[in-house]
């Protein structure tokens, strides 16, 4: 697989040869498997110790549960659409302009806000884990989406390096 090259910022016409490069890129896989493997690592939670967990809970805690792991799960599937949308893509199956067209279907939505923080401290560690993987994946897929149609903000470019700090910063629960 090719490479992503460094570029100018992406005019309309840079915007699709942008999309053309990454879809075929090694990096893209990696996002595409990230995706795919949350998306597994998730219905194998929520199908297993997710419900033990939620069982667990006091009532009222036990629907902003139910409540999360929708709104996880809605997440999800609106990531794995996108990511194989544009697989589709990479795999000649649907053509840059098809696939805007699908995505104009099943947009990615806005970063949904967070529970209560005295409901969060309540939650099982596992699902906040897993809320907080798919947020972060949610944020560099939009990102990725608004450099690809040519609408990310002006002077705004993917920077590999922060994404990775950012991840490491959430995952170990520090800040520098």
């Amino acid at each position: 697989m090719n490479d992503v090259q460094l570029m100018d910022p992406p005019t309309e016409e840079g915007a699709l040869s942008f999309a053309r490069r990454f879809v075929r890129s090694e990096a893209f896989m990696l996002l595409f498997r990230e995706g795919m493997g949350l998306v597994e690592q998730t219905a194998s939670y929520l199908d297993g110790d997710g419900r033990k967990d939620a069982a667990a809970l006091p009532r009222e805690i036990s629907l902003s549960y139910a409540t999360e792991s929708m709104r996880l799960t809605t997440r999800l599937m609106q990531i794995a659409s996108w990511l194989l949308t544009q697989r589709a893509v990479a795999e000649g199956e649907l053509s840059p302009e098809q696939a805007r067209a699908e995505q104009n279907r099943v947009r990615i939505s806005d970063p949904m806000g967070t529970p209560a923080e005295h409901i969060v401290a309540q939650l099982p560690e596992r699902l906040l884990d897993l809320m907080a993987h798919a947020g972060r994946l949610q944020a560099r897929v939009r990102h990725l989406e608004s450099q690809m149609n040519g609408t990310a903000p002006a002077g705004e470019t993917a920077n590999p390096v922060q994404d990775q700090l950012a991840s490491l910063q959430a995952r170990l629960g520090i800040s520098w």
